[in-house]
């Protein structure tokens, strides 16, 4: 009997379906309440999935890297070049930002008075939070005073803290620290299994999600905004490129081998918009690219808070688009003053829903622009969210090959055998 071999979609392609239908939908739904908090829900139910197993994968990922790695001034000597890594980073992109936006001037063409206001009530009271919780606040919040709360509110900093400590604790012990390595080991293990099963259902979770940001905005809304738009994604092209193309090359890396490996989380991150849904995954094939799991599993995390470059690129670029719609001439001294301030105020709210929206709110003052400008450019954040997620994961990934190598902690036999499974699939 002759067997047929079954083709199927890898999941990409099935990502990127699910997009375009999604698109497709939210224009025919366009204004419809009812199919709106339909497909609003199902991309919810779509990202608690998500959430549901990111905490329990870093936890067990990080806690059994460092119990292997078992020397604090090792673990010190990665956090601290882990954490200059990150910095350099933002700041070139922060800059970045600038320097496209005093070249091109996207501010200059909009007439500020024509376009359509939206609510940002919900992130203001954030904002005004963040004003006042200063570098202290923040170095404070790090320290986890009860772990179980940290956990019940999705803490990335305390969780990463506390899991450093416990997986040294663990290796401190010796060998009867054994047995929570081998169950955390395994937990981490059955994780990675639901990844999978949960990442099945990302085509209608995507199609849900950007299906209802479509249907609330409609096509028309992005019009007046479309040279923002465009010159952001440019942007943040420029930067993946050229930025951290030239970061991979200083290393003697190869930025598209990575960026080929990531693919399909980048296509899942730009359709969420949210860069937790390709966490688990992100942790698995840096592992597999040839990482060790304790560098992968403390950068990886550890850059969602303090190496969003995408978030920093999008932050420069639009206070400089509203200062150039006001009319508001900002000198270098300003500007100057302007990196500095975004530098500081990402580091303390990176970890809250919105938050590259509310970095601007608690920034934008500085420069003088008033509060109601971001109301003009609300409706178009979760557009360009999209785009500065898929920086933020692509930034992430190659700094833990990067931390990787310069530690010594990369395996060039088993990075070349899953390059070569990779390409054969």
């Amino acid at each position: 009997m002759k067997k047929y071999r079954v083709w199927r979609l890898n999941l990409g392609w099935q990502i990127l379906i699910g997009l375009i239908s999604g698109i497709i939908i939210g224009a025919i739904f366009y204004n419809n309440q009812a199919a709106t908090t339909v497909m609003q829900n199902i991309g919810t139910m779509f990202i608690d999935l998500i959430q549901m197993i990111v905490l329990p994968i870093v936890i067990s990922c990080l806690t059994v890297g460092i119990a292997n790695m078992g020397d604090i001034k090792k673990l010190g000597r990665v956090g601290l070049k882990t954490l200059i890594y990150f910095e350099v980073m933002t700041t070139i992109a922060i800059i970045l930002g600038l320097i496209v936006g005093n070249i091109f001037h996207p501010g200059t063409f909009i007439d500020i008075h024509q376009l359509h206001s939206q609510d940002i009530s919900q992130y203001v009271q954030t904002a005004h939070k963040a004003e006042h919780a200063g570098i202290w606040s923040t170095l404070m919040g790090i320290i986890p005073t009860n772990v179980f709360s940290s956990l019940s509110n999705g803490n990335m900093l305390p969780i990463i803290f506390f899991s450093v400590f416990f997986g040294l604790g663990t290796a401190a012990i010796g060998e009867q620290g054994r047995i929570i390595v081998d169950f955390l080991q395994a937990v981490s293990q059955v994780m990675f299994k639901v990844t999978d099963w949960v990442m099945r259902t990302a085509p209608i979770g995507v199609c849900a999600l950007i299906g209802s940001t479509v249907a609330q905005m409609g096509l028309k809304a992005l019009a007046p905004l479309g040279y923002f738009i465009v010159l952001a994604y440019a942007t943040m092209a420029i930067f993946i490129l050229a930025v951290m193309g030239g970061a991979a090359r200083i290393f003697k890396l190869n930025n598209w081998e990575i960026l080929k490996t990531i693919k399909e989380e980048m296509v899942l991150a730009f359709s969420t918009a949210s860069s937790e849904a390709v966490l688990p995954r992100i942790i698995d094939k840096m592992s597999k690219f040839g990482v060790s799991e304790g560098i992968v599993s403390f950068v990886v995390p550890t850059g969602y808070t303090f190496n969003l470059d995408g978030s920093a690129i999008y932050q420069s670029l639009a206070a400089l688009f509203l200062a150039q719609a006001y009319g508001i001439h900002l000198s270098l001294t300003k500007q100057i003053t302007l990196v500095i301030v975004l530098m500081i105020t990402s580091k303390g709210i990176a970890g809250v829903p919105g938050a590259s929206f509310v970095v601007l709110l608690a920034t934008i003052s500085t420069i003088g622009v008033p509060l109601q400008g971001l109301t003009f450019i609300a409706g178009i954040d979760r557009l360009v969210d999209m785009g500065r997620t898929v920086v933020n994961v692509a930034g992430n990934s190659l700094a833990a090959v990067i931390i990787g190598k310069s530690e010594k902690e990369f395996d060039f036999e088993k990075n070349k055998k899953y390059l070569n499974n990779l390409h054969q699939s």
